[in-house]
């Protein structure tokens, strides 16, 4: 990001005849409200006249130029290109370095040369039909940004909800508390713990089975801060991958794990092509890996502790069953922010 050389570093102009320019510049309010959008790519393109005179995929879209331009300019033209007016502006405040505020107060001011070419290179990968996190590199996730890439499973809102449940679970523990993100991914769920929940007395187990979603995990642990501190970080499959010595002992386990069947035709085409299949699908109709975390978390867990897990929307029957059948008592499946069943449950017996 270029941030420093915004004010002083050679601009970049453009040729006004260039192909993309359809027309002048629309105005951009001093404060507009985005709303979150799909990381597929599920918006069509403008119609079929329109699309072949913009350059072919991987050309410069708006660098070629000959006069200075502003990023009021670059927004209403990567608006144009996309037809995704809220990845237009993430992309554009990603090129610029500035966000929010700062990127409306810098819209009349130009733009350098090599925030142009970073601009370019973003616009190429989303027309492409890449996801918009690994586009960015980076995405939200409650209090902590996550550095993103195709190593990892781009966070959804409704692991969000997850997180919230297993945190006010955690809350409600006493000053020591130890807690497992099973199947971390890029840490989401367990640095978010450790982010939001007093630093003394907690400790949070991250393991996963892919070295290289642990990579992602560790360098996103260390955007957290002091909150790291008791973080550790365990290689191998579930509960298998921690030590030995912690049998009995987690106050929680959290994990949102593969629960999609190979076969479910509800899966975007975007989804399969560019996230790791690993983190998506799951065996037995997608319950496979659900099965061996509800089957083995009651020797991890302490008297009374819980287990919360993202699940599938038609799942919540099977794994509620499956829980009750492993010796979970207060067995119940959550609704996400859209109504659905998502978060199932339960805690083991207190002795």
């Amino acid at each position: 990001m270029e941030v420093a050389e915004r004010r002083s570093a050679p601009t970049t102009s453009r040729r006004t005849d260039s192909p993309i320019i359809a027309s002048a510049s629309p105005s951009i309010p001093s404060a507009t409200c985005w709303p979150v959008i799909s990381t597929a790519s599920s918006t069509r393109w403008p119609p079929t006249s329109a699309r072949d005179s913009w350059p072919a995929i991987g050309t410069d879209l708006v660098s070629d130029v000959e006069r200075p331009i502003t990023w009021r300019e670059l927004l209403a033209e990567t608006t144009a290109v996309l037809g995704e007016r809220p990845a237009a502006r993430w992309l554009c405040e990603t090129a610029c370095g500035l966000h929010g505020d700062e990127f409306l107060a810098a819209l009349d001011e130009s733009a350098t040369e090599r925030m142009v070419g970073h601009l370019d290179a973003m616009v190429a990968r989303r027309r492409s039909g890449e996801p918009l996190a690994y586009v960015m590199g980076n995405w939200s996730f409650r209090t902590i940004d996550l550095m993103i890439d195709r190593r990892v499973l781009i966070p959804r809102p409704e692991t969000e909800w997850v997180a919230e449940k297993a945190i006010e679970i955690v809350r409600a523990c006493g000053p020591s508390r130890l807690v497992a993100d099973l199947g971390t991914g890029s840490g989401a769920i367990g640095l978010s713990m450790a982010a939001e929940l007093p630093l003394s007395g907690t400790e949070v187990w991250l393991t996963d089975a892919s070295v290289d979603a642990l990579d992602v995990a560790r360098a996103n642990a260390a955007g957290i801060g002091r909150s790291a501190a008791n973080v550790r970080f365990a290689h191998g499959s579930w509960l298998s991958a921690l030590p030995d010595e912690l049998h009995g002992r987690f106050d929680l386990i959290v994990s949102n794990p593969p629960y999609i069947d190979v076969d479910d035709s509800e899966v975007q085409e975007s989804v399969r092509e560019w996230e790791p299949s690993s983190a998506l699908f799951a065996p037995s109709g997608g319950l496979g890996d659900i099965a061996t975390i509800v089957d083995e978390s009651p020797k991890w867990l302490r008297p009374g502790g819980s287990l919360v897990l993202e699940i599938g929307y038609r799942q919540g029957d099977d794994v509620s069953r499956m829980m009750n059948d492993s010796g979970f008592v207060d067995v119940t499946v959550l609704p996400d922010l859209a109504g659905r069943p998502r978060v199932a449950l339960g805690r083991t017996v207190l002795s």
